[in-house]
């Protein structure tokens, strides 16, 4: 780790160089603070010190690197995670809970840390496949052996927020999005690319209701947990808006001159889908993952749609960017690098 005379309030962060860490270390040192950030490559390394960051070369399942990456820090910025739509139940158990057990651990052992905040999901109360709307924080944090990704989320959330302690003045916070968007989103790329392939298919025609969040309305958030919000709770936060799969997705998908065919599946059949695709990688062992799991049809299969009123009242949270506002940022983006292509390749 690089040493540098600290400039005031220290904050150590996890997942730097990923899709919100990045954002998130670029909008605390904006507002002055010195920033550690986490790494496991020297690309990673590379790409936080050019954010102004400090560097903290370990993983998250390495305590001592992390205890002494956070020595003298204030808050810890939890956002790493393992999330895929397929994959080993120990996978997303030793990165999502482990993890997060001893980030807690360590963050109370430094003595210095008094607050933890942590990206959790908005997917950790989804149980078994119904419509959900409106849902609030009185949900019940859900487990299901088909969900290996929000079943870890859950339970990570869970070891979290018991971590909250008014004695030792340390206290947690788990911030909840849902499917978080905006400008170099890793996710986009694989639907555009399942798109042009013509796997592409909608769920009962795409039309159930979703929430989304924007990156910087979920950094928003982020930087409002810091100070306030009660200790031991989760909140959401989402956009303003709510939309169907089918309009986030075409709208996303636009933002790359995609369009998208109206083939559809029913829920149903998609589901009896997956748990055949599911059984074969895992007898056969194919490379890869399957077209459609499980995990993939709870998140965007049936309506969710969240409410944000809490995070609004405790937190003072308002999104910051609309859709609309998002979707022509990223549009203007893409049509700015694309001339910029063509341009250097003449």
């Amino acid at each position: 780790m690089n040493q540098i005379v600290s400039r005031g309030r220290i904050a150590f962060v996890t997942g730097g160089s990923g899709f919100v860490g990045n954002r998130l270390i670029k909008a605390l040192i904006e507002n002055k603070w010195e920033v550690r950030a986490l790494v496991r490559s020297t690309k990673a390394e590379e790409e936080v010190r050019k954010l102004g960051a400090i560097s903290v070369l370990g993983d998250l399942r390495d305590y001592n690197n992390l205890r002494r990456g956070m020595d003298g820090c204030e808050v810890v910025y939890h956002v790493a995670a393992h999330f895929k739509l397929w994959g080993n139940k120990k996978d997303f158990d030793s990165v999502n809970i482990e993890g997060t057990r001893l980030i807690v651990k360590a963050a109370v052992d430094t003595l210095s840390v008094k607050r933890v905040v942590s990206v959790s999901a908005a997917a950790v109360v989804m149980g078994d496949p119904e419509p959900m709307s409106n849902v609030d924080e009185s949900a019940p944090l859900q487990v299901r052996s088909f969900a290996p990704y929000s079943a870890s989320k859950a339970e990570a959330e869970r070891i979290l927020l018991q971590a909250n302690s008014k004695r030792f003045d340390f206290t947690t916070i788990a911030i909840r999005p849902p499917m978080i968007w905006g400008p170099d989103m890793p996710t986009l790329e694989h639907m555009v690319e399942t798109v042009k392939s013509g796997k592409w298919q909608w769920v009962d025609g795409g039309n159930q209701s979703m929430s989304t969040c924007h990156v910087d309305n979920l950094i928003a958030a982020l930087l409002l947990a810091c100070d306030r919000g009660n200790g031991g709770q989760a909140y959401f936060v989402a956009d303003a808006e709510t939309g169907t799969l089918k309009s986030v997705i075409s709208d996303l998908l636009n933002t790359r001159n995609v369009n998208v065919p109206d083939k559809s599946v029913p829920f149903n059949v998609a589901w009896i889908m997956a748990g055949i695709l599911s059984f074969a990688w895992r007898i056969f062992k194919f490379s890869g993952e399957p077209a459609i799991t499980h995990q993939m049809l709870r998140l965007i299969g049936k309506p969710f749609t969240i409410s944000h009123e809490k995070a609004r009242s405790e937190l003072g949270y308002t999104p910051v960017i609309s859709w609309t506002q998002g979707i022509s940022s990223m549009k203007l983006k893409q049509d700015i690098e694309a001339a910029s292509s063509k341009s250097n390749s003449k």
